[in-house]
């Protein structure tokens, strides 16, 4: 079983079919960066029309169990998120309708401050608002899933401890791997794992040891130290792959509608565009590189099915449908 924890591609049939080569199962999408609800109702519907278009291809995911068709019938399950509380604007009553709709992940910032909680890319960090402690309690409650991916260490921190269901970091590396901004330290990946959370470790070059030099052994082999120290069953591939998306969808990932000026997140003005994707991981067809180079540094077949896939699948299944305790 493979499952991306996260990827933001310019789709088209072409990656569909790679997908399907890569032999992925099931994958979370982005569908929102900085889309009000309004807007986020048309992503909706442009997939949608995707899942009628390539029905021998994808299909809409909304629970565990649609990943089981999916491999049944040689199709890629898709499940939706959003990198941004936008889509529920000022209003907890959404959180509810876009779950309906079939969101499944949602971030409570995108570096930046929200009405939820503090981004990795602001000098203070105030931690969860009000409003952000009250909208995980509901996003709890509907099963839509807590991710902190773009947040800061105290926000993040405090969302693995007040939420009362596992929270992600589905696409990120450890800082002391490479410390990129937006790469997680040891007491925030702790605090996730410790809370049965999952962290997606991430191929995109700006959060990779020497980017886009980055070799396959040491990606696995900074997977395999991650995993003795947190737990494998904690662990999932989240590759945060951009592929065939021109340069100017940067600009609306970082600028959105919140600047005037160019934001170049954690790079220089040379790192504007899409950097160069690393030589072993350049589409979905391969996802076996990865596999094999976990396989290299000597995890069990179980922790490396796992980290692939399974660990992911075991999240959804528990973390998708309705809280089962809303009182507690």
């Amino acid at each position: 079983m493979r499952i991306d924890g996260l990827q933001y591609a310019n789709w088209s049939e072409k990656i569909f079919r790679q997908l399907r080569e890569g032999g992925v199962d099931a994958i979370h999408v982005t569908i929102a960066y900085h889309e009000n609800f309004r807007e986020t109702v048309l992503n909706f519907e442009k997939w949608n029309r995707w899942f009628e278009q390539y029905p021998d291809l994808i299909m809409k995911g909304l629970t565990a169990a649609d990943i089981d068709v999916a491999r049944a019938t040689g199709r890629t399950a898709v499940f939706f998120g959003f990198q941004n509380p936008s889509p529920i604007e000022d209003d907890i009553g959404l959180v509810e309708i876009v779950h309906t709709l079939g969101a499944r992940f949602m971030q409570l910032t995108y570096n930046n401050q929200s009405l939820l909680a503090t981004g990795c890319y602001e000098t203070e960090d105030a931690g969860l608002t009000r409003m952000g402690k009250q909208v995980v309690r509901e996003m709890n409650r509907v099963g839509l899933v807590v991710d902190m991916s773009h947040s800061a260490d105290r926000s993040t921190i405090e969302a693995a401890e007040v939420s009362e269901r596992p929270i992600v970091v589905s696409h990120a590396n450890p800082h002391d791997w490479a410390p990129a901004l937006r790469n997680k330290r040891d007491d925030v990946i702790r605090a996730v794992t410790s809370h049965g959370g999952m962290l997606g470790f991430s191929v995109y070059p700006h959060h990779l040891r020497n980017k886009s030099a980055c070799t396959l052994e040491d990606f696995c082999e900074m997977i395999a130290r991650t995993a003795e120290r947190y737990g494998a069953e904690h662990l999932g591939i989240g590759t945060d792959l951009c592929q065939d998306q021109p340069d100017s969808i940067v600009e609306w990932m970082r600028v959105g509608r919140w600047t005037k000026q160019i934001d170049y997140g954690e790079g220089s003005k040379s790192d504007a565009g899409f950097p160069p994707m690393p030589s072993w991981f350049k589409d979905n067809r391969d996802f076996g590189n990865i596999e094999n180079g976990l396989r290299a540094t000597g995890l069990s077949e179980a922790e490396v099915q796992g980290i692939m896939g399974g660990n992911w699948y075991r999240f959804f299944a528990e973390n998708f449908g309705p809280q089962t305790n809303p009182d507690n």
